[in-house]
């Protein structure tokens, strides 16, 4: 099948004012793609762009004979489709494809009016009513079905919570290798291959590192620019797994010529979120990738925020659990509590999941006195608590 691209380096560009109402592009492009797609045999335009269910029409009329139209949002929710592998993912898209295809039912069937004029116009717009009220009523079916997946979440990390080991959610722009970092810390064997959105579902694992403290390392959905508004939705279970995390780490494609837009699309859904409170650490990815290394590298030495790795060739991975110590440090609270000696397990969490910088063995227990997270001090208020700040 052939494909041509409307807005990308690959196809036909075309700077407007602003986009034409009835068809985006204007009357002369439209000519000259025309001829382009009797000339290419093309099958396919795909518009970088989301259209407008009339302007979709207006396209499909214009270029004739059996070519398809598609924007940005349908192509990207085909791909989700297909990378689609577990039935919380499945459920996620086929909303998201609803909620689409909703308003642009009325394309399925302009036949009818072609093959009996304005007689049977009626009983079009009867059908397409009976065809709305089934889809509504399956988008409904399926947003009971994710609200059950939502409450199964949010008892997981209930459950979750009750071990208090940091959380460090990956986030990142679609192939930043977020899933192969994931693979090289706890070897995981989740699914990473070179290609947009091969992880639909978070996967969470245990990471320790060589100074026995550990953490929760969840893979999250890739992002990209313009996300449709429909799957930022549809991915809300899934993306609420990014809410209750201690640290965020944001993975950048470093080589990728689009780095810095890349970021920018990032944030942008991160602030949809609404996750500004959670601590950040920024990740430079695929730095033996890059056409400088060496020059990546001495930027990175001059920035605080920033680590540089590989995670395909686990270069800079001992720095980066550092700073992922460091940071979810921050998040922690200072603790001096005295934990009686036949309370030897909780002395081992808070070493576990804390960072203690003094023990001292007192007449009815141990003096401990270290940054724990939050939820932990809280736990240690029935062991006679001595001071939090």
């Amino acid at each position: 099948m052939t494909a041509w691209i409307i807005g990308s380096k690959c196809g036909m560009e075309e700077r407007l004012s602003s986009p034409n109402p009835r068809t985006y592009i204007g009357s002369g492009k439209v000519s000259e793609i025309k001829s382009a797609i009797h000339a290419l045999d093309v099958e396919t335009v795909i518009f970088d762009d989301e259209l407008s269910p009339g302007q979709l029409r207006n396209l499909e009329k214009a270029f004739g004979g059996d070519v398809r139209v598609c924007d940005r949002t349908a192509l990207i929710l085909d791909i989700f489709n297909q990378r689609a592998a577990t039935h919380e993912a499945a459920l996620q898209v086929a909303l998201a494809l609803m909620e689409y295809q909703l308003p642009r039912l009325t394309r399925m069937w302009t036949h009818l009016e072609r093959q009996a004029g304005g007689q049977v116009k009626g009983m079009g717009e009867k059908q397409i009513e009976v065809d709305k009220r089934i889809l509504r009523t399956q988008i409904g079916v399926l947003k009971k079905e994710l609200d059950s997946v939502r409450k199964h979440r949010k008892q997981y990390r209930n459950r979750r919570t009750s071990v208090p080991v940091p959380v460090v959610s990956l986030v990142g722009y679609t192939n930043a290798g977020k899933s192969t970092l994931l693979n090289r810390l706890t070897g995981a064997n989740v699914l990473a291959e070179d290609r947009l959105f091969a992880t639909l579902d978070p996967t969470t694992r245990r990471v320790q590192i060589k100074n026995g403290k550990e953490f929760l390392l969840t893979d999250t959905v890739g992002f990209i620019q313009k996300l449709p508004t429909m799957l930022v939705a549809a991915f809300r279970a899934t993306l609420e797994e990014i809410s209750e995390s201690s640290l965020l780490v944001h993975v950048v494609d470093i080589s990728h010529p689009l780095a810095e837009q890349q970021i920018e699309a990032v944030d942008n859904v991160l602030s949809e979120l609404d996750v500004s409170s959670i601590p950040k650490l920024m990740v430079w990815n695929k730095v033996d990738k890059a056409k400088d290394p060496q020059k990546i590298k001495l930027e990175v030495e001059r920035r605080e925020d920033v680590v540089c790795i590989s995670a395909l060739t686990g270069e800079g991975l001992e720095e980066f659990c550092d700073a992922v110590q460091d940071k979810v440090k921050d998040s922690m609270v200072w603790v001096e509590a005295l934990v009686p000696f036949n309370k030897g397990e909780l002395l081992s969490t808070i070493h576990q999941v804390g960072m203690v910088e003094k023990t001292e063995y007192m007449e009815n227990g141990t003096l401990v006195k270290a940054h724990v997270p939050l939820r932990f001090a809280r736990m240690l208020t029935p062991m006679r608590q001595l001071h939090i700040s």
